[in-house]
């Protein structure tokens, strides 16, 4: 008697220990982001920060505050345009890992991450912005800007350098198509560059300011 006790005891241990094993497996085992993956990401999101930072430097109020037009962004504009973005957007990355993963949607992928990086850069298609991410003084001033959007991007590269979530199984809808999370995040990097670049062009304007 005293050994069927102690088998069925055992028995239920081992099933308890395989139901917990497969209960924590979607988890434990979800696909992590190859090394080339979170390199790639990384690096955009750290080239694209760096390359702002560098445009900006030292630039003066009226450089700051100059516009080509009455309907166009300024350079301050631009910047707390792509810092609101960098919220917006990371939100948005963030919501679709509280769905579940499904890896039976990648067929309805359309883009390479190349393919998406090119596409936002690619200025020559001008798309109005949402309400939601007009230039609106958010952050009281481009300083409050700029330091928002620094602190944000600094968090974003210690997130990707350091997740194991599952980026390529949760999704994203845009007007264009569906992303993975890990494309959303390509898109957010090379929105900034994209807003970069619109910063050159109004800075490359015959009408810019001097500096001191």
């Amino acid at each position: 008697m005293l050994t069927k006790t102690t088998d069925f005891m055992r028995l239920n241990r081992l099933f308890l220990l395989i139901v917990a094993i497969a209960t924590m497996s979607f988890d434990v085992f979800a696909p992590a982001l190859t090394d080339a993956e979170r390199k790639y990401a990384a690096q955009l999101l750290q080239e694209t920060k760096d390359d702002l930072l560098k445009k900006v430097k030292g630039l003066t109020p009226e450089q700051l505050n100059y516009k080509l037009n009455a309907t166009s962004w300024s350079v301050a504009e631009c910047v707390e345009h792509i810092a609101i973005s960098e919220n917006n957007l990371w939100g948005f990355a963030q919501s679709s890992l509280q769905q579940s993963a499904d890896p039976s949607k990648r067929s309805e992928l359309k883009m390479t991450d190349d393919g998406i990086v090119k596409m936002i850069t690619d200025r020559s298609s001008k798309i109005k912005t949402q309400e939601a991410f007009e230039p609106k003084n958010t952050f009281r001033s481009f300083e409050g800007s700029l330091d928002e959007f620094k602190k944000k991007r600094e968090e974003h590269i210690k997130y990707v350098n350091g997740t194991s979530d599952d980026l390529r199984n949760h999704y994203n809808d845009f007007p264009f198509g569906k992303l993975d999370t890990y494309q959303t995040i390509l898109f957010m990097a090379a929105h900034s560059r994209r807003h970069t670049a619109q910063i050159e062009e109004v800075m490359k304007s015959a009408g810019f300011p001097k500096g001191k």
